[in-house]
């Protein structure tokens, strides 16, 4: 972000943006973030929005004003993990990607800020999310937003070659 740039909005989905998440999701595809395989080159149809749990009331985006036009720079994504009404009242993160040339600068602890107060809107009580044990930036964002380590399931996924253990994290609001 360039100094005198303003502030992306941090604003609700809609239907008309998956293109753009995906996009974003493609180009900040690392197997230090992600444990699916990189989503496939996009194309004109690809959208991040393509079944029940990828819809777009489950995610937040960052729009900021490019030269030509709106741009997405980052999302989030929200939902009830567990679609049962015993777990109503747990929300969470999965997925938050914030484009390169935006990194460093606060939009992902927006994004999380953001996430929280969508969780407290739907009348979550707990906020949990999973982290791979190797990704020191996002465990450190997570922590300076408040949540804490709840359980570490070790090796739990093989991914370039390493194992990588899966960190679970949760905030009570």
């Amino acid at each position: 972000m360039e100094s005198g740039e303003s502030l992306p909005l941090i604003r609700p989905a809609v239907g008309s943006d998956g293109h753009a998440v995906y996009v974003l999701d493609h180009r900040c595809w690392s197997p230090v973030s992600d444990v699916s395989e990189r989503p496939d080159p996009p194309t004109e149809d690809s959208t991040a929005f393509g079944d029940e749990r990828h819809r777009p009331e489950h995610m937040l985006v960052a729009e900021r004003q490019g030269p030509d036009g709106p741009e997405i720079v980052g999302w989030v994504r929200v939902v009830q993990s567990i679609p049962l009404p015993s777990n109503a009242h747990i929300r969470s993160i999965q997925g938050l990607c914030v484009a390169p040339e935006m990194r460093g600068h606060g939009l992902g602890r927006r994004l999380v800020d953001a996430a929280l107060e969508k969780a407290r809107a739907e009348g979550a009580r707990r906020v949990t999310l999973r982290v791979l044990g190797w990704n020191a930036v996002a465990r450190a964002l997570y922590e300076k937003a408040g949540f804490t380590v709840t359980g570490v399931q070790p090796e739990e996924f093989l991914l370039a070659g390493e194992y990588a253990d899966d960190v679970l994290m949760g905030i009570q609001l």
